[in-house]
């Protein structure tokens, strides 16, 4: 009887969010380990559908990073990256798309498996996402800026979700592939954080979702951050105390912020039902990025901080 009534305390707990939330939209980027193993992408699925049923709109981006390596391996390509950014020749750009077209729709029939709805698309769907072009610049030994040509990336030049409104109104859950078109007819392989990230700032949306392979942000002794205010989160990336494999991620999520996006969340997709236990608990799991502090994240900081 004791088991029965914990699981009825966690869905009293879990009660506030859901009236919080429902009618919301939330985007969450799902890549990395939390596509590796049977059991994480099951609980993936079964996240989303539950997020669905109580009336949340989700939308879901997704990444391919190690798959795509892995296949252009076997074409007897090389992966060059430049600042986390894969260069992008002609021949790499078709094998990308072949497999994230292919990750896309096994998301879809999961999806569909666990009784949800879900319709795949790319960002050239609708017009989705027009790209162009990225111009990155870096610095060399001595401080000197450079121009680095790194083929095929793109970066967002303009959203139409028109087509994520459609689906929605008809029950759908978009599933989105991060490729996009520029009004030349050239196809770009996009970021999928950055993608997701400039999706939620389009959308307005209630959340943003990073699911990564670590727990969160963390300080510069490597404790977790539960809540991470924007102000912070800079003074952190420019002393260095946020590393340089998160800081994209954070700059990400800064970026959705001030386009529209309400909160972003950087959790672990390593754990099963990682966006459940981020959404729906008092404590959390990971880190909350948002724009400024308010009371309701003071006291859950709190609530963490007690529990150790």
């Amino acid at each position: 009887m004791q088991n029965l009534i914990d699981k009825a305390s966690v869905l009293i707990e879990a009660l506030p969010y859901i009236q919080r939330f429902r009618g919301k939209t939330f985007v969450i980027k799902y890549g990395g380990h939390a596509m590796l193993t049977p059991e994480l992408r099951a609980g993936f699925a079964e996240d989303v559908i539950l997020l669905q049923a109580v009336g949340i709109n989700v939308v879901v981006v997704h990444g391919g990073g190690p798959q795509i390596t892995e296949l252009i391996g076997k074409l007897g390509l090389k992966s060059n990256f430049v600042r986390g950014m894969r260069v992008t020749d002609a021949a790499t750009m078709d094998a990308a798309e072949m497999v994230l077209q292919k990750i896309n729709k096994e998301i879809v029939a999961l999806i569909s498996r666990k009784g949800g709805r879900a319709v795949g698309i790319s960002g050239k769907d609708g017009d989705l996402l027009i790209a162009r072009k990225l111009k990155m610049v870096v610095k060399d030994g001595a401080g000197r800026a450079a121009n680095v040509d790194v083929g095929l990336v793109g970066e967002i030049a303009e959203i139409n979700p028109a087509v994520l409104a459609t689906l929605r109104e008809a029950g759908f859950i978009p599933v989105i592939a991060p490729v996009g078109h520029g009004r030349d007819g050239e196809t770009y392989n996009i970021n999928a954080d950055v993608a997701a990230g400039e999706i939620a700032g389009a959308l307005a949306a209630e959340k943003l979702i990073l699911l990564t392979d670590v727990e969160g942000v963390k300080d510069a002794k490597g404790a977790l951050i539960p809540s991470l205010e924007a102000a912070r989160a800079r003074r952190m990336i420019a002393d260095g105390s946020i590393g340089e494999g998160m800081i994209p991620k954070v700059e990400c999520c800064l970026k959705a912020l001030a386009a529209g996006a309400s909160r972003a969340h950087v959790i672990d997709g390593r754990l099963r039902h990682a966006v459940l236990l981020e959404i729906f608990t008092d404590a959390g799991i990971g880190t909350e990025v948002l724009a400024r502090t308010g009371s309701a994240k003071i006291s859950r900081a709190r609530r963490t901080a007690a529990a150790r």
